[in-house]
C-alpha cells in the first residue's frame, strides 16, 4: 500500500508521464509538438478546476500561466513556479510506469517484461532509497519525470493551497512551458505578463538540488563541401569531405570531450556527424563555465576552420556559430537573496542542500538573463532521459514541502 502525504500527487504524475509529449527538434513551430499544446491545454482545464485565476497560454511564448490568488491583505513579493512539460529524445511513446513500493533498498528491480533492470550495483544512488516507493519504467520508454515531476509538483501544491486558505501566501505565478529538452522553450518567455519578482524553476535532479550555476553554451553547425571523384584519379583532385572532418575533429583537444571532463571542465562535444566523400555535416557543443574560456573555445573552433580553408585553397568548410544560453550565475550575482531563501527552506525541513557548478544549463538561465532571477530547485528524478530513469514519491513530496516553506518564508519576510 502506498501512503501519500499529499493527496493527487502520484496519481497526477501517472497521468501526467502516460501523455506522451515529447518534443521535436527538428520542428520550426512553438511548441515544436502538437502533442505539447494539447496537453498544456488539458492542465490549463485542470488549474481552472482547482480554482486558480488569470489561466492563459501566452501568445508569444505558448507557456501556461495562471494564478494563486494571495490570501492575504499585505504585499509579499510575488513567487514564479516554472515547469516544462516536454519530454527529452528518447521513446517516449506508450509510457508504462510501475510502482515499487516500500524498496528495500538493495534488490533489482525488473523493468517490465524485458532484459533491462535498475540494480544498485549499476546505479548505486538507489541505495539511499530504501523505504521509499519509486516510480520507474517499464524498461520500453523513459519515465518523463523530467520534468513531469516538476509540473505534478506545482500543480499539487496550488491544489493544496487553495483547499487549506489557513495556510498564508501571496500571489503565486505558475508558469508551465513547452520545449525546454531541445533548448529553446524559454526563447520567448514573456516576463512581463508572468508577472513574479523572483522564481524558481522546480526542474532537478535528486534530494537538496539546489543550482544557480551552468554552463555558457554554444553550438556550431558545419558544413564540409567535398569533391568526389573516382578513387583512381583521386590524386590533387579529390576532397574526401569525411577526411576534412576528421582532421577538423582531430585538431580540437582530445582530452576536452565531454566524455573525459567533468565538475569545471568545459569540453567540445561533437553531438551529430553525417559524411560522404562529396559532403559531409557536423554538429558540435561547446560549454564552459567560466566566460573568457567559453569565449577563447569558439575562437579555436573559428581558427580551426580558417585554417582548414587555407590548407585546400578555398572556402569549403562553413560554421554556424552560435551562443545558446549563459552561466546562471553571472545573471543572479545581484539576486542571491533568491537562492538564501531556497536554501534555508531546504535547512528548515532538514534538507541538506546540494550546491554544485550544473554541467547543463535549465530555463531559468535563459529567463534570468530576461531579468526575472530564476535559480533551479530539485524535483526527483534520477537516470533522466533513459529506460532507466525513476523517482521517489518521498522526494517529490519533499519538493513540494521545500516550496511550501519558500512560501512561508517570502510571507514572514515579507510582513517585517
Amino acid at each position: 500500500m502506498v501512503t501519500e502525504k499529499y493527496d493527487g500527487l502520484l496519481s497526477r504524475f501517472l497521468k501526467y508521464v502516460k501523455t506522451e509529449t515529447r518534443s521535436n527538434p527538428a520542428s520550426t513551430t512553438v511548441p515544436s509538438d502538437p502533442k505539447e499544446t494539447a496537453f498544456l491545454n488539458e492542465l490549463a482545464k485542470e488549474l481552472e478546476q482547482i480554482g486558480l485565476e488569470n489561466i492563459h497560454i501566452n501568445k508569444q511564448s505558448s507557456y501556461l500561466m495562471a494564478t494563486i490568488p494571495s490570501n492575504i491583505d499585505y504585499k509579499v513579493p510575488t513567487i514564479g513556479l516554472i515547469s516544462h512539460v516536454d519530454t527529452a529524445d528518447f521513446n517516449a511513446h506508450n509510457v508504462n510506469p510501475q510502482i515499487i513500493a516500500d524498496y528495500d533498498g538493495q534488490s533489482a528491480i525488473k523493468l517490465g517484461d524485458g532484459e533491462y533492470q535498475l540494480d544498485p550495483v549499476v546505479f548505486p544512488s538507489l541505495k539511499k532509497y530504501a523505504g521509499n516507493t519509486l516510480i520507474t519504467t517499464d524498461g520500453t520508454t523513459l519515465l518523463g519525470a523530467d520534468d513531469k515531476s516538476g509540473v505534478a509538483e506545482i500543480v499539487t501544491m496550488a491544489d493544496y493551497l487553495m483547499k487549506h486558505p489557513e495556510i498564508k501566501h501571496g500571489e503565486i505565478k505558475i508558469g508551465l512551458g513547452p520545449d525546454e529538452e531541445i533548448g529553446t522553450g524559454a526563447d520567448h518567455f514573456d516576463v512581463d505578463d508572468f508577472g513574479a519578482d523572483f522564481a524558481y524553476t522546480v526542474d532537478g535532479g535528486p534530494l537538496g538540488e539546489l543550482e544557480y550555476e551552468t554552463f555558457n553554451a554554444a553550438q556550431a553547425e558545419i558544413e564540409i563541401k567535398g569533391n568526389d571523384v573516382h578513387t583512381g584519379v583521386a590524386k590533387g583532385t579529390m576532397v574526401n569531405a569525411i577526411q576534412v572532418a576528421i582532421d577538423l575533429h582531430d585538431s580540437l583537444p582530445t582530452h576536452e570531450r565531454a566524455e573525459r571532463t567533468d565538475g569545471r571542465q568545459g569540453f567540445f562535444h561533437l553531438y551529430k556527424f553525417d559524411g560522404t566523400v562529396d559532403h559531409a555535416s557536423m554538429v558540435y557543443l561547446i560549454r564552459d563555465h567560466d566566460k573568457q574560456t567559453f569565449i577563447e573555445r569558439k575562437h579555436l573552433l573559428e581558427r580551426i576552420v580558417a585554417g582548414l580553408n587555407d590548407e585546400l585553397g578555398e572556402e569549403r568548410v562553413t560554421m554556424k556559430l552560435y551562443d545558446q544560453y549563459y552561466n546562471l550565475k553571472d545573471a543572479l550575482k545581484d539576486h542571491m537573496d533568491v537562492v538564501k531563501i531556497a536554501k534555508q527552506a531546504m535547512e528548515d525541513l532538514g534538507i541538506k542542500p546540494d550546491i554544485y557548478p550544473v554541467r547543463g544549463g535549465t530555463d531559468g538561465s535563459t529567463i534570468s538573463y530576461m531579468g526575472l532571477p530564476t535559480p533551479n530547485l530539485f524535483a526527483g528524478g534520477e537516470n533522466m532521459h533513459s529506460r532507466f530513469e525513476y523517482v521517489s514519491l518521498q522526494t517529490m513530496e519533499q519538493a513540494l514541502d521545500t516550496l511550501l516553506e519558500i512560501n512561508k518564508l517570502n510571507v514572514e519576510q515579507g510582513n517585517k
